[in-house]
């Protein structure tokens, strides 16, 4: 390719676990232990940050925050934060290799954009405990990517620059236009616009829709087409490109947008 010369994309909800289900029942769980009931949607809304700042932000919400304080008798805390995160991680680690699954036609695009020259690197919301799960599960169904930078590896991670930064020297890779990072979540999309990468969202499989393929195969396009649009005004609105459905569509896009 003339214009690109790596793809660095985020996991779950991207590459694997269609819908981003992983973490879900975890936060769920995870609050409950605490005496405190969270919903699916509202462990959804932080979804791409780094899993202790996300803890962080579903008790800054109104709504969990006075159910937190019903419950604990006093408004969170920091070390409240770190507690469910104690809890948190080691569930997280249990489960998120059943969730591994490779998103449709991933495997396919990335060699596709291996033959076009480009390298493939990765960043996530995860730990690398998490990851250590995850990897050989990926590995076995063919995705191994360049690199991999964890939530926990860095000082600061997502929405900030810095896991990027940390692809361009692992990928000795750069001008930061010449990077692509491809992510579901609003987070992931502002780390690549805060590194100066050109950023596709994807809408279909990520973390705003939250179905299965199954689920979606069911659904007409009269149903489909609200939860895509959705999903990537919200995409858009965090810095996003470009939207695609998934990553399946990725080499296309770039093949025009290297014409």
């Amino acid at each position: 390719m003339k214009r690109f010369k790596a793809v660095v994309f985020d996991w779950a909800g991207t590459m694997v676990d269609f819908g981003s289900f992983a973490p879900m029942g975890v936060f769920v769980e995870a609050f409950a232990r605490f005496g405190v009931e969270v919903s699916i949607d509202e462990a959804r809304a932080p979804m791409g940050m780094p899993k202790r700042d996300h803890i962080k932000a579903m008790l800054a919400g109104p709504r969990v925050a006075e159910a937190w304080a019903a419950a604990r008798g006093h408004a969170p805390t920091d070390a409240d934060v770190d507690a469910i995160y104690k809890v948190f991680v080691p569930m997280n680690e249990e489960v998120a290799a059943t969730y591994a699954t490779l998103v449709p036609g991933a495997g396919a695009a990335v060699e596709t954009l291996r033959r076009m020259g480009l390298k493939i690197g990765s960043t996530t919301g995860y730990t690398r405990s998490i990851m250590e799960r995850v990897l050989p599960v990926a590995a076995a169904q063919g995705y191994a990517p360049d690199n991999l930078v964890c939530s926990d590896d860095l000082p600061e991670g997502r929405p900030g620059p810095l896991g990027m930064y940390k692809c361009f020297i692992d990928l000795r890779v750069y001008p930061p236009s010449t990077v692509v990072k491809v992510d579901d979540t609003e987070p992931g999309i502002a780390e690549g616009v805060a590194a100066g990468c050109l950023t596709v969202g994807v809408a279909l499989s990520g973390n705003h829709v939250g179905k299965t393929p199954e689920e979606l195969a069911a659904m007409s396009e009269t149903e489909i087409a609200p939860l895509r649009e959705a999903a990537a005004a919200t995409l858009r609105a965090a810095g996003a490109d470009h939207v695609i459905d998934t990553v399946a569509d990725l080499p296309a896009l770039l093949e025009r947008l290297d014409g």
